[in-house]
Protein backbone atom coordinates (compact mmCIF):
# COMPACT_ATOMS: atom_id res chain seq x y z
CA UNK A 1 0.00 0.00 0.00
CA UNK A 2 1.61 3.69 0.84
CA UNK A 3 5.13 2.12 1.97
CA UNK A 4 5.25 0.51 -1.16
CA UNK A 5 4.84 3.62 -3.92
CA UNK A 6 8.74 4.66 -2.51
CA UNK A 7 11.47 4.82 -5.55
CA UNK A 8 14.30 2.44 -5.55
CA UNK A 9 17.14 4.67 -5.81
CA UNK A 10 19.06 4.85 -2.68
CA UNK A 11 21.63 7.29 -0.55
CA UNK A 12 23.60 5.67 2.06
CA UNK A 13 26.84 7.21 3.78
CA UNK A 14 29.82 5.00 3.97
CA UNK A 15 30.90 3.82 7.23
CA UNK A 16 33.85 5.85 8.23
CA UNK A 17 33.58 8.31 5.21
CA UNK A 18 34.07 11.86 5.54
CA UNK A 19 32.40 13.22 2.60
CA UNK A 20 28.99 14.68 3.55
CA UNK A 21 26.54 13.27 1.55
CA UNK A 22 24.37 15.30 -0.54
CA UNK A 23 21.85 17.74 1.72
CA UNK A 24 17.75 17.08 1.65
CA UNK A 25 15.96 18.42 -1.09
CA UNK A 26 12.97 19.81 -0.39
CA UNK A 27 11.59 19.90 -3.27
CA UNK A 28 12.35 16.29 -4.37
CA UNK A 29 11.28 14.36 -1.01
CA UNK A 30 8.00 12.49 -0.93
CA UNK A 31 5.20 12.97 1.46
CA UNK A 32 1.90 10.45 1.29
CA UNK A 33 -0.34 9.01 3.48
CA UNK A 34 -3.78 8.72 5.14
CA UNK A 35 -3.10 11.72 7.40
CA UNK A 36 -4.01 14.04 4.68
CA UNK A 37 -6.91 12.71 3.18
CA UNK A 38 -9.86 14.58 5.50
CA UNK A 39 -12.12 11.97 5.45
CA UNK A 40 -9.40 9.63 7.08
CA UNK A 41 -11.02 9.89 10.76
CA UNK A 42 -8.14 7.98 12.78
CA UNK A 43 -7.32 8.42 17.00
CA UNK A 44 -4.17 9.58 15.72
CA UNK A 45 -3.98 10.83 11.80
CA UNK A 46 -0.27 9.78 10.27
CA UNK A 47 1.47 10.71 7.09
CA UNK A 48 5.15 9.65 5.76
CA UNK A 49 8.16 11.91 4.58
CA UNK A 50 10.89 10.50 3.08
CA UNK A 51 14.19 12.31 2.57
CA UNK A 52 15.56 12.51 -0.56
CA UNK A 53 18.51 14.21 -1.58
CA UNK A 54 19.17 16.86 -4.51
CA UNK A 55 20.18 14.48 -7.19
CA UNK A 56 16.97 12.35 -6.35
CA UNK A 57 18.35 9.87 -4.31
CA UNK A 58 16.15 8.37 -1.05
CA UNK A 59 17.88 8.46 2.30
CA UNK A 60 18.56 5.49 3.89
CA UNK A 61 19.94 6.85 7.64
CA UNK A 62 19.35 9.66 9.94
CA UNK A 63 18.98 12.98 7.95
CA UNK A 64 20.27 16.40 9.63
CA UNK A 65 18.08 17.03 12.95
CA UNK A 66 15.05 18.57 12.86
CA UNK A 67 15.75 19.08 9.04
CA UNK A 68 11.78 18.68 8.66
CA UNK A 69 9.09 21.11 9.96
CA UNK A 70 5.33 20.26 10.33
CA UNK A 71 2.57 23.07 11.33
CA UNK A 72 -1.07 21.94 11.24
CA UNK A 73 -3.74 25.05 11.31
CA UNK A 74 -6.99 25.33 10.55
CA UNK A 75 -7.73 28.91 8.91
CA UNK A 76 -10.87 29.68 9.98
CA UNK A 77 -10.03 29.36 13.08
CA UNK A 78 -8.09 31.47 15.91
CA UNK A 79 -6.76 28.60 17.93
CA UNK A 80 -6.28 24.83 16.21
CA UNK A 81 -5.90 22.16 18.64
CA UNK A 82 -3.61 19.92 17.44
CA UNK A 83 -0.89 17.77 19.05
CA UNK A 84 1.63 17.13 16.26
CA UNK A 85 4.48 14.66 16.88
CA UNK A 86 7.66 14.37 14.25
CA UNK A 87 8.74 10.47 14.63
CA UNK A 88 12.24 9.68 12.53
CA UNK A 89 12.49 5.98 11.89
CA UNK A 90 16.26 6.17 11.42
CA UNK A 91 15.86 5.34 7.57
CA UNK A 92 15.52 8.28 5.69
CA UNK A 93 11.99 7.91 6.44
CA UNK A 94 9.85 10.34 8.70
CA UNK A 95 6.47 9.22 10.73
CA UNK A 96 3.97 13.18 11.36
CA UNK A 97 1.16 11.88 13.53
CA UNK A 98 -1.36 14.31 14.54
CA UNK A 99 -4.21 13.69 17.01
CA UNK A 100 -7.16 16.05 16.67
CA UNK A 101 -8.67 17.51 19.97
CA UNK A 102 -11.76 19.28 18.26
CA UNK A 103 -13.40 19.42 14.41
CA UNK A 104 -12.73 22.07 11.89
CA UNK A 105 -13.90 23.33 8.36
CA UNK A 106 -10.34 22.62 6.73
CA UNK A 107 -7.16 21.94 7.73
CA UNK A 108 -3.74 23.20 6.57
CA UNK A 109 -0.40 20.80 6.82
CA UNK A 110 2.51 22.77 5.83
CA UNK A 111 5.67 20.32 5.33
CA UNK A 112 8.75 22.96 5.38
CA UNK A 113 12.93 22.42 5.01
CA UNK A 114 14.98 24.85 4.98
CA UNK A 115 12.03 27.26 4.96
CA UNK A 116 11.23 25.46 1.82
CA UNK A 117 7.89 23.75 1.43
CA UNK A 118 8.31 20.39 0.95
CA UNK A 119 7.11 17.79 -1.94
CA UNK A 120 3.16 19.28 -2.45
CA UNK A 121 3.13 21.31 0.52
CA UNK A 122 1.03 23.02 1.70
CA UNK A 123 -1.74 19.96 1.65
CA UNK A 124 -5.47 21.58 2.19
CA UNK A 125 -7.46 19.59 3.60
CA UNK A 126 -11.38 20.17 2.47
CA UNK A 127 -13.53 19.58 5.51
CA UNK A 128 -15.43 19.19 7.58
CA UNK A 129 -12.52 17.04 9.35
CA UNK A 130 -13.85 15.52 11.80
CA UNK A 131 -11.90 14.86 15.53
CA UNK A 132 -11.63 11.36 16.80
CA UNK A 133 -14.47 12.67 19.45
CA UNK A 134 -16.78 13.57 16.96
CA UNK A 135 -19.78 11.04 16.96
CA UNK A 136 -20.31 11.67 12.60
CA UNK A 137 -20.80 7.91 10.74
CA UNK A 138 -20.58 8.34 6.95
CA UNK A 139 -23.84 6.34 6.50
CA UNK A 140 -22.55 3.88 3.03
CA UNK A 141 -20.29 1.73 3.91
CA UNK A 142 -18.53 1.71 0.56
CA UNK A 143 -17.72 5.15 0.60
CA UNK A 144 -16.13 5.01 3.64
CA UNK A 145 -14.11 1.44 2.50
CA UNK A 146 -13.18 3.34 -0.14
CA UNK A 147 -12.02 6.54 1.59
CA UNK A 148 -9.48 4.03 4.59
CA UNK A 149 -7.68 2.07 1.01
CA UNK A 150 -9.45 -0.78 3.08
CA UNK A 151 -8.56 -4.58 1.45
CA UNK A 152 -11.53 -6.05 -0.96
CA UNK A 153 -10.85 -8.92 0.81
CA UNK A 154 -8.99 -10.37 3.99
CA UNK A 155 -8.85 -14.28 3.76
CA UNK A 156 -8.23 -14.14 7.54
CA UNK A 157 -11.70 -13.18 7.86
CA UNK A 158 -12.59 -15.65 4.78
CA UNK A 159 -11.00 -18.39 7.00
CA UNK A 160 -12.67 -17.82 10.28
CA UNK A 161 -16.75 -18.08 8.78
CA UNK A 162 -15.87 -20.72 6.44
CA UNK A 163 -17.59 -22.98 9.18
CA UNK A 164 -20.89 -21.04 8.87
CA UNK A 165 -23.08 -21.05 6.58
CA UNK A 166 -25.55 -19.44 8.43
CA UNK A 167 -25.84 -17.37 11.55
CA UNK A 168 -29.02 -17.00 13.40
CA UNK A 169 -29.01 -14.48 16.26
CA UNK A 170 -32.42 -16.02 17.97
CA UNK A 171 -30.66 -18.94 18.31
CA UNK A 172 -27.12 -18.09 19.85
CA UNK A 173 -28.40 -15.82 21.82
CA UNK A 174 -29.81 -18.85 23.76
CA UNK A 175 -27.02 -21.56 23.05
CA UNK A 176 -23.82 -19.42 23.63
CA UNK A 177 -24.94 -18.24 27.54
CA UNK A 178 -26.19 -21.77 28.19
CA UNK A 179 -23.17 -23.35 27.08
CA UNK A 180 -20.27 -21.07 27.87
CA UNK A 181 -22.25 -18.25 30.38
CA UNK A 182 -21.16 -20.05 33.46
CA UNK A 183 -17.75 -20.58 33.36
CA UNK A 184 -16.36 -18.12 30.72
CA UNK A 185 -16.05 -14.70 30.61
CA UNK A 186 -18.55 -13.03 27.77
CA UNK A 187 -20.17 -10.15 26.27
CA UNK A 188 -23.14 -10.42 24.49
CA UNK A 189 -23.42 -7.09 21.88
CA UNK A 190 -25.91 -5.74 19.64
CA UNK A 191 -25.23 -2.64 17.19
CA UNK A 192 -28.82 -1.70 16.13
CA UNK A 193 -29.22 1.50 14.04
CA UNK A 194 -25.10 2.31 14.57
CA UNK A 195 -26.45 1.78 18.80
CA UNK A 196 -24.12 -0.47 20.79
CA UNK A 197 -26.19 -2.76 23.34
CA UNK A 198 -24.58 -5.17 26.06
CA UNK A 199 -25.22 -7.94 28.52
CA UNK A 200 -22.23 -9.80 29.86
CA UNK A 201 -21.82 -12.91 31.26
CA UNK A 202 -18.97 -14.18 33.97
CA UNK A 203 -17.52 -12.79 36.26
CA UNK A 204 -14.32 -11.58 34.91
CA UNK A 205 -15.55 -9.23 32.14
CA UNK A 206 -13.02 -6.15 33.20
CA UNK A 207 -12.18 -6.52 29.58
CA UNK A 208 -15.07 -5.03 28.21
CA UNK A 209 -13.70 -1.54 28.31
CA UNK A 210 -11.72 -2.60 25.06
CA UNK A 211 -14.17 -3.61 23.03
CA UNK A 212 -16.78 -0.93 24.49
CA UNK A 213 -14.06 1.45 23.27
CA UNK A 214 -13.23 -0.23 19.79
CA UNK A 215 -17.42 -0.15 18.93
CA UNK A 216 -17.98 3.12 19.85
CA UNK A 217 -14.62 4.97 17.80
CA UNK A 218 -16.11 2.40 14.93
CA UNK A 219 -19.21 3.77 15.08
CA UNK A 220 -18.89 6.80 15.48
CA UNK A 221 -16.87 6.86 12.02
CA UNK A 222 -19.30 4.97 10.01
CA UNK A 223 -22.38 2.94 10.06
CA UNK A 224 -21.73 -0.60 11.03
CA UNK A 225 -24.40 -3.03 10.10
CA UNK A 226 -26.75 -4.55 12.63
CA UNK A 227 -25.31 -7.43 13.74
CA UNK A 228 -25.26 -9.62 17.11
CA UNK A 229 -22.59 -11.46 18.30
CA UNK A 230 -20.67 -12.58 21.44
CA UNK A 231 -17.50 -11.58 22.35
CA UNK A 232 -15.07 -14.23 24.41
CA UNK A 233 -13.20 -11.93 27.19
CA UNK A 234 -10.49 -14.75 27.93
CA UNK A 235 -7.21 -15.74 26.67
CA UNK A 236 -7.89 -19.35 25.19
CA UNK A 237 -10.28 -19.86 22.65
CA UNK A 238 -13.66 -21.35 23.75
CA UNK A 239 -14.97 -23.03 19.97
CA UNK A 240 -13.12 -26.56 19.64
CA UNK A 241 -12.87 -28.07 16.02
CA UNK A 242 -15.18 -31.02 16.40
CA UNK A 243 -18.54 -32.05 14.22
CA UNK A 244 -21.63 -30.88 14.79
CA UNK A 245 -23.04 -27.39 15.54
CA UNK A 246 -20.73 -24.97 16.35
CA UNK A 247 -21.20 -21.58 17.84
CA UNK A 248 -19.47 -18.18 16.36
CA UNK A 249 -17.34 -16.69 18.83
CA UNK A 250 -15.29 -13.79 18.74
CA UNK A 251 -11.66 -13.97 20.16
CA UNK A 252 -8.56 -12.08 20.33
CA UNK A 253 -6.34 -15.32 19.38
CA UNK A 254 -6.97 -18.31 17.33
CA UNK A 255 -6.10 -21.45 17.57
CA UNK A 256 -5.49 -24.46 15.37
CA UNK A 257 -7.69 -26.90 17.31
CA UNK A 258 -10.28 -24.16 17.33
CA UNK A 259 -12.97 -22.41 15.50
CA UNK A 260 -13.11 -19.44 17.24
CA UNK A 261 -13.18 -16.16 15.14
CA UNK A 262 -10.43 -14.06 15.42
CA UNK A 263 -10.16 -10.18 16.06
CA UNK A 264 -7.11 -8.07 16.40
CA UNK A 265 -5.73 -8.65 19.86
CA UNK A 266 -7.17 -6.18 22.73
CA UNK A 267 -3.32 -5.04 23.73
CA UNK A 268 -2.73 -3.69 20.12
CA UNK A 269 -6.78 -2.33 19.25
CA UNK A 270 -6.03 -0.02 22.87
CA UNK A 271 -1.98 0.87 21.67
CA UNK A 272 -4.55 2.42 18.47
CA UNK A 273 -7.13 4.14 19.62
CA UNK A 274 -4.96 5.88 22.91
CA UNK A 275 -1.50 6.89 20.21
CA UNK A 276 -0.48 10.09 21.38
CA UNK A 277 -3.03 9.75 24.00
CA UNK A 278 -2.02 7.41 27.76
CA UNK A 279 -0.18 5.06 25.82
CA UNK A 280 3.29 5.21 24.16
CA UNK A 281 3.83 1.53 23.07
CA UNK A 282 2.58 1.94 19.89
CA UNK A 283 3.00 0.62 16.07
CA UNK A 284 4.32 4.03 14.98
CA UNK A 285 6.48 4.68 18.43
CA UNK A 286 8.59 1.95 18.04
CA UNK A 287 9.30 2.59 14.60
CA UNK A 288 10.93 5.76 15.95
CA UNK A 289 12.87 3.85 18.95
CA UNK A 290 13.78 1.02 17.41
CA UNK A 291 17.50 1.19 19.26
CA UNK A 292 20.79 1.86 17.48
CA UNK A 293 22.05 0.69 13.26
CA UNK A 294 22.03 -2.83 13.04
CA UNK A 295 25.72 -3.36 12.97
CA UNK A 296 25.86 -1.52 16.49
CA UNK A 297 22.94 -3.50 18.18
CA UNK A 298 23.92 -6.59 20.70
CA UNK A 299 24.43 -9.64 18.78
CA UNK A 300 22.76 -11.67 21.42
CA UNK A 301 19.02 -13.56 21.31
CA UNK A 302 17.34 -11.25 23.53
CA UNK A 303 13.46 -12.00 25.88
CA UNK A 304 12.07 -10.82 29.09
CA UNK A 305 8.67 -11.89 30.67
CA UNK A 306 6.98 -14.00 32.82
CA UNK A 307 6.71 -17.27 33.19
CA UNK A 308 3.74 -18.19 31.29
CA UNK A 309 4.54 -21.80 30.08
CA UNK A 310 7.47 -24.53 30.13
CA UNK A 311 8.83 -23.14 27.01
CA UNK A 312 9.69 -19.86 29.04
CA UNK A 313 11.17 -22.10 32.33
CA UNK A 314 13.34 -23.63 28.85
CA UNK A 315 14.89 -20.57 27.66
CA UNK A 316 15.91 -19.75 30.26
CA UNK A 317 17.65 -22.84 31.55
CA UNK A 318 19.44 -22.40 27.91
CA UNK A 319 20.29 -18.77 28.60
CA UNK A 320 22.37 -19.83 31.52
CA UNK A 321 23.99 -22.85 29.53
CA UNK A 322 24.48 -20.14 26.41
CA UNK A 323 24.67 -17.07 28.03
CA UNK A 324 27.15 -16.21 24.79
CA UNK A 325 24.20 -16.91 22.63
CA UNK A 326 20.93 -16.04 24.83
CA UNK A 327 20.09 -13.25 27.35
CA UNK A 328 17.18 -14.48 28.92
CA UNK A 329 15.40 -13.56 32.33
CA UNK A 330 12.16 -13.52 33.94
CA UNK A 331 11.09 -9.95 35.15
CA UNK A 332 7.74 -11.77 37.65
CA UNK A 333 6.48 -15.43 38.69
CA UNK A 334 3.40 -16.47 38.57
CA UNK A 335 2.40 -19.71 37.54
CA UNK A 336 5.46 -21.53 38.71
CA UNK A 337 6.54 -19.85 41.92
CA UNK A 338 7.65 -23.10 43.41
CA UNK A 339 10.10 -23.14 40.44
CA UNK A 340 11.71 -19.48 41.37
CA UNK A 341 14.73 -20.32 43.22
CA UNK A 342 16.00 -22.79 40.38
CA UNK A 343 14.73 -20.14 37.44
CA UNK A 344 15.19 -16.68 39.39
CA UNK A 345 15.81 -14.55 40.57
CA UNK A 346 13.74 -12.48 38.86
CA UNK A 347 15.16 -9.24 36.67
CA UNK A 348 13.93 -5.26 36.75
CA UNK A 349 11.83 -5.09 33.83
CA UNK A 350 13.19 -2.99 30.93
CA UNK A 351 11.82 0.05 28.75
CA UNK A 352 10.03 -2.07 25.64
CA UNK A 353 12.14 0.44 23.01
CA UNK A 354 15.27 -1.28 25.03
CA UNK A 355 14.39 -4.57 23.53
CA UNK A 356 15.99 -2.99 20.37
CA UNK A 357 19.36 -2.58 21.29
CA UNK A 358 19.34 -6.48 20.32
CA UNK A 359 19.91 -8.16 16.60
CA UNK A 360 17.85 -11.30 17.69
CA UNK A 361 14.14 -10.98 19.55
CA UNK A 362 13.11 -14.47 20.63
CA UNK A 363 8.96 -14.76 20.70
CA UNK A 364 7.74 -17.54 22.84
CA UNK A 365 3.97 -17.92 23.51
CA UNK A 366 2.51 -16.81 26.99
CA UNK A 367 -0.41 -18.52 27.90
CA UNK A 368 -1.98 -17.82 24.26
CA UNK A 369 0.01 -16.43 21.50
CA UNK A 370 2.74 -13.45 23.05
CA UNK A 371 0.84 -10.21 21.96
CA UNK A 372 4.27 -8.32 21.66
CA UNK A 373 4.92 -9.17 17.91
CA UNK A 374 3.12 -6.37 16.61
CA UNK A 375 6.12 -4.30 18.18
CA UNK A 376 8.44 -6.56 17.59
CA UNK A 377 7.89 -6.48 13.85
CA UNK A 378 7.92 -2.66 13.56
CA UNK A 379 11.33 -2.46 15.25
CA UNK A 380 14.50 -3.47 13.64
CA UNK A 381 15.43 -6.48 15.22
CA UNK A 382 14.86 -9.98 13.58
CA UNK A 383 12.61 -12.12 15.39
CA UNK A 384 12.87 -15.71 16.20
CA UNK A 385 9.27 -17.01 16.71
CA UNK A 386 8.19 -20.40 18.49
CA UNK A 387 6.25 -22.59 16.29
CA UNK A 388 2.63 -22.37 17.77
CA UNK A 389 -0.86 -23.49 17.18
CA UNK A 390 -1.52 -19.88 18.51
CA UNK A 391 -2.02 -16.93 16.47
CA UNK A 392 -3.12 -13.75 16.29
CA UNK A 393 -5.29 -11.97 13.32
CA UNK A 394 -2.18 -11.53 10.76
CA UNK A 395 0.31 -14.67 11.73
CA UNK A 396 -1.32 -16.28 8.60
CA UNK A 397 0.23 -13.53 6.63
CA UNK A 398 3.71 -13.50 7.27
CA UNK A 399 6.40 -16.24 5.91
CA UNK A 400 8.74 -18.01 8.09
CA UNK A 401 12.15 -17.20 6.80
CA UNK A 402 10.91 -13.39 4.93
CA UNK A 403 9.51 -11.81 7.65
CA UNK A 404 10.84 -14.27 10.67
CA UNK A 405 12.97 -17.10 11.35
CA UNK A 406 10.87 -19.96 13.10
CA UNK A 407 12.04 -22.23 15.71
CA UNK A 408 10.26 -25.73 16.87
CA UNK A 409 7.84 -25.30 19.75
CA UNK A 410 10.30 -27.52 22.36
CA UNK A 411 13.26 -24.78 21.44
CA UNK A 412 15.60 -28.35 20.34
CA UNK A 413 16.71 -26.17 17.19
CA UNK A 414 16.85 -22.85 18.95
CA UNK A 415 20.52 -22.59 19.37
CA UNK A 416 20.84 -23.85 15.45
CA UNK A 417 18.73 -20.84 14.47
CA UNK A 418 20.80 -18.43 16.66
CA UNK A 419 23.98 -19.66 15.04
CA UNK A 420 22.45 -19.12 12.04
CA UNK A 421 21.76 -15.81 12.12
CA UNK A 422 24.58 -14.49 13.21
CA UNK A 423 26.46 -16.40 10.58
CA UNK A 424 23.92 -14.75 7.94
CA UNK A 425 23.66 -11.35 9.20
CA UNK A 426 22.77 -9.69 5.95
CA UNK A 427 19.85 -11.92 5.21
CA UNK A 428 18.92 -11.36 9.08
CA UNK A 429 18.83 -8.05 8.47
CA UNK A 430 16.47 -8.39 5.22
CA UNK A 431 14.31 -10.48 7.63
CA UNK A 432 14.13 -7.30 10.21
CA UNK A 433 13.44 -4.96 7.17
CA UNK A 434 10.28 -7.23 5.76
CA UNK A 435 8.69 -7.56 9.13
CA UNK A 436 9.03 -3.47 9.60
CA UNK A 437 7.92 -3.04 6.09
CA UNK A 438 4.61 -5.78 6.77
CA UNK A 439 3.90 -3.99 10.15
CA UNK A 440 3.51 -0.03 8.07
CA UNK A 441 1.80 -2.10 5.47
CA UNK A 442 -0.50 -3.90 7.61
CA UNK A 443 -0.71 -3.03 11.29
CA UNK A 444 -1.53 0.76 11.40
CA UNK A 445 -4.60 2.34 12.58
CA UNK A 446 -6.16 2.56 9.96
CA UNK A 447 -5.67 -0.65 8.78
CA UNK A 448 -7.23 -2.29 12.70
CA UNK A 449 -10.02 -0.63 11.53
CA UNK A 450 -10.89 -1.90 8.23
CA UNK A 451 -10.36 -5.38 9.95
CA UNK A 452 -13.07 -5.00 12.41
CA UNK A 453 -15.67 -3.69 9.63
CA UNK A 454 -15.07 -6.20 6.81
CA UNK A 455 -15.49 -8.75 9.49
CA UNK A 456 -18.76 -7.26 11.01
CA UNK A 457 -19.90 -6.73 7.97
CA UNK A 458 -18.83 -10.18 6.23
CA UNK A 459 -20.42 -11.79 9.60
CA UNK A 460 -24.01 -9.29 9.18
CA UNK A 461 -24.29 -11.05 5.85
CA UNK A 462 -24.90 -14.47 7.50
CA UNK A 463 -27.51 -13.60 9.65
CA UNK A 464 -30.68 -15.36 8.65
CA UNK A 465 -32.72 -13.42 11.59
CA UNK A 466 -32.64 -9.89 12.41
CA UNK A 467 -30.44 -8.90 15.42
CA UNK A 468 -32.37 -7.63 18.68
CA UNK A 469 -31.60 -5.81 21.60
CA UNK A 470 -32.26 -8.62 24.47
CA UNK A 471 -33.44 -8.78 27.89
CA UNK A 472 -30.74 -7.54 30.13
CA UNK A 473 -28.79 -5.65 27.21
CA UNK A 474 -27.55 -1.78 28.52
CA UNK A 475 -26.87 0.62 26.28
CA UNK A 476 -22.89 1.83 25.98
CA UNK A 477 -22.68 5.45 25.57
CA UNK A 478 -21.11 7.73 23.31
CA UNK A 479 -19.01 9.75 25.65
CA UNK A 480 -19.24 13.76 25.33
CA UNK A 481 -17.22 16.08 24.47
CA UNK A 482 -18.43 19.22 26.54
CA UNK A 483 -15.29 21.19 26.05
CA UNK A 484 -15.38 20.65 22.07
CA UNK A 485 -18.58 19.85 20.93
CA UNK A 486 -18.88 19.09 16.70
CA UNK A 487 -21.92 19.74 14.78
CA UNK A 488 -21.79 16.43 12.39
CA UNK A 489 -22.79 17.60 8.95
CA UNK A 490 -23.64 14.62 7.07
CA UNK A 491 -26.29 14.09 5.04
CA UNK A 492 -27.81 11.30 7.59
CA UNK A 493 -31.61 10.50 7.15
CA UNK A 494 -33.61 8.57 9.41
CA UNK A 495 -33.51 5.37 7.28
CA UNK A 496 -29.73 5.45 7.24
CA UNK A 497 -28.93 6.03 11.07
Amino acid sequence: MFWQILVAATVTAPLGSTTSPPSVSPELSQVWGPGLKAQVVLPARYFFIQAVDTQGNNYTFSVTTNVFQVRITAPAEQYTRVGVQILDTKDGLFIVRYRMYASYSDLRIEITAYGRHVAKSPYILKGPVYSEDCYCPEPKSDIWLAHMSCNESIPQIQRDLKPFSAIDPDKISVEVPERFGQRQSLCHYTIKNNKIYIKTYGEHVGFRIFMDSLLLSLTSKVKVPDIEFFVNLGDWPLEKKKTGDIHPILSWCGSSDSKDIVMPTYDLTDSILETMGRVSLDILSVQANCGPKWEEKNSTAFWRGRDSCKERLELVKLSRKHPDLIDAAFTHFFFFKHDESLYGPIVQPIPFFDFFKYKYQILIDGTVAAYRMPYLLAGNSVILKQDSVYYEHFYKDLQPWKHYVPFKRDLSDLLEKIHWVKDHDADANLIAEAGREFARNNLMGDHIFCYYFKLFQAYASLQISKPKIREGMKIVEFPSNDLFPCECKRNMGKDEL
